[in-house]
């Protein structure tokens, strides 16, 4: 969802960062692990894409904890777990959510238990993900984690913190797709140095909220990976027994993090809304993606004023479905100040955009356009998938007038007539490789 920003809420002496996403009737809170970032996290098509699938049945209020990723307390170090409750309570009321179920993966497990024990009244329901009540194994809790493992993790945070290195541990399924390693370093050094990293597990080793489990009288949905050897299957195998009519579910899967499964999301939005959709029901195809964004937006609004701007965003907005029609081309979502749109093929995209742009300019704005071509996910309303950030990456790279595409397209249009200009190769953000792009020039 382009156009997301990181806001910030106020928690007692805290700034709590937070982004929200979508507008659907139910309220979802949603909180990772403690190794997060909330604004590096989002640059995964993987993690975006999990977020962007909660956001087509609620209104997800996604943010880091208190002294975690972009959440800082005046003091710094590391919150209490009843500061994190006050986090969770600051940001729904920061957006005027009065109730909301809460998703936790990890450690915020321990908040949200808590949270749903001393707030019934705000917190409707809980889905934990791969989380914990205790992470150290005790005399009376042999799934926790051993002495000796727990050095082990001390001395690899030591050795490889920042490098992505815990990747393989933390997505198995996925650390080896290129560039996930990379962006996981970068997870890593935006939320905390070697030394702070070292200073949460020790907190997260520690802290016990076993004796509040049978105080959680909210609908429970307890969800964990089998085969997930960061927090394994005895944690969500105690949560579920000491937590009254907690459902678990637990599935064949290696990964601590919560991938874009739509069995995992169709779980989790049956139990939130009492219903499936067959929003999760992946339909997948080849399209050409178009991106099209107004150019010096935040300027112009400046310069005529809200209402008149608004004007003319409708007459934009007009006459790129108009010419989108000419063409053949699929309205598939208007963001922000611009357009995505799907084509079953790449020259006659890039001529709407070319069309686009000459009639656009008559009002008085310019456009930069982005074209790619990959494979996508239908889904009920919308598209998804990592062609669709491709395009929006491209686009944002465009100069004013200019039709950027990938060699994906330059290639498919071969013979067509449509000439391109060399402009380098580009890395885009949060996606794996470098690319070349061109220019297309009539």
């Amino acid at each position: 969802m382009a156009g997301v920003r990181t806001q910030y809420a106020r928690s007692g002496d805290a700034d709590i960062a937070y982004r929200v996403y979508g507008e659907g009737p139910t309220d979802v809170v949603l909180v990772y692990d403690w190794g997060s970032h909330i604004e590096a996290v989002a640059e995964q098509p993987l993690f975006d894409e999990f977020v962007q699938s909660l956001a087509r049945f609620a209104r997800v209020l996604w943010f880091d904890m208190g002294g975690i990723g972009m959440s800082r307390s005046v003091v710094g170090g590391i919150s209490p777990v009843e500061s994190w409750v006050h986090d969770l309570t600051g940001v729904m009321d920061a957006v005027g959510s009065s109730e909301a179920a809460v998703v936790a993966q990890g450690q915020a497990v321990q908040m949200a238990v808590v949270a749903a024990a001393t707030h019934p009244e705000r917190v409707t329901s809980l889905v934990l993900l791969n989380g914990f009540a205790r992470f150290a194994r005790a005399d009376d809790y042999p799934a926790g984690l051993p002495e000796r493992t727990q050095e082990v993790y001390r001395q690899r945070i030591e050795l490889e913190w920042g490098t992505g290195a815990f990747a393989a541990l933390l997505g198995p399924s996925v650390a080896d797709r290129a560039g996930v390693v990379e962006w996981w370093g970068r997870v890593e050094r935006y939320g905390a140095t070697p030394g702070l990293a070292r200073a949460r597990l020790d907190s997260i080793l520690e802290l016990d909220v076993r004796d509040v489990l049978p105080l959680v009288d909210v609908p429970t949905l307890v969800i964990h990976n089998r085969g997930n050897d960061f927090v394994r299957i005895g944690h969500g195998r105690y949560l579920a027994e000491h937590i009254r009519d907690a459902r678990l579910i637990e599935r064949d899967s290696a990964d601590h993090w919560p991938l874009p499964e739509p069995g995992l999301l169709g779980a989790i939005e049956e139990f939130v809304t009492g219903s499936r959709s067959d929003v999760h029901d992946v339909d997948r195809f080849l399209a050409t993606v178009l991106f099209v964004d107004v150019v010096g937006s935040t300027e112009q609004v400046s310069e005529v004023g809200d209402r008149s701007w608004r004007v003319t965003l409708d007459r934009f907005e007009e006459t790129s479905r108009r010419v989108l029609s000419l063409y053949g081309g699929e309205l598939e979502d208007v963001i922000g100040d611009g357009v995505l749109a799907t084509f079953d093929g790449p020259a006659r995209a890039i001529r709407c955009a070319w069309h686009i742009r000459d009639e656009v300019r008559r009002l008085g704005l310019e456009i930069r356009t982005g074209v790619h071509a990959g494979e996508v996910s239908r889904r009920s309303d919308s598209i998804a998938g990592i062609a669709v950030h491709i395009g929006a990456r491209v686009a944002a790279l465009a100069s004013p007038g200019e039709v950027l595409a990938t060699r994906t397209v330059r290639d498919l249009v071969a013979g067509s007539g449509i000439v391109f200009e060399e402009r380098g190769e580009h890395a885009l953000k949060g996606v794996p490789d470098r690319w070349a792009l061109y220019a297309a020039t009539s």
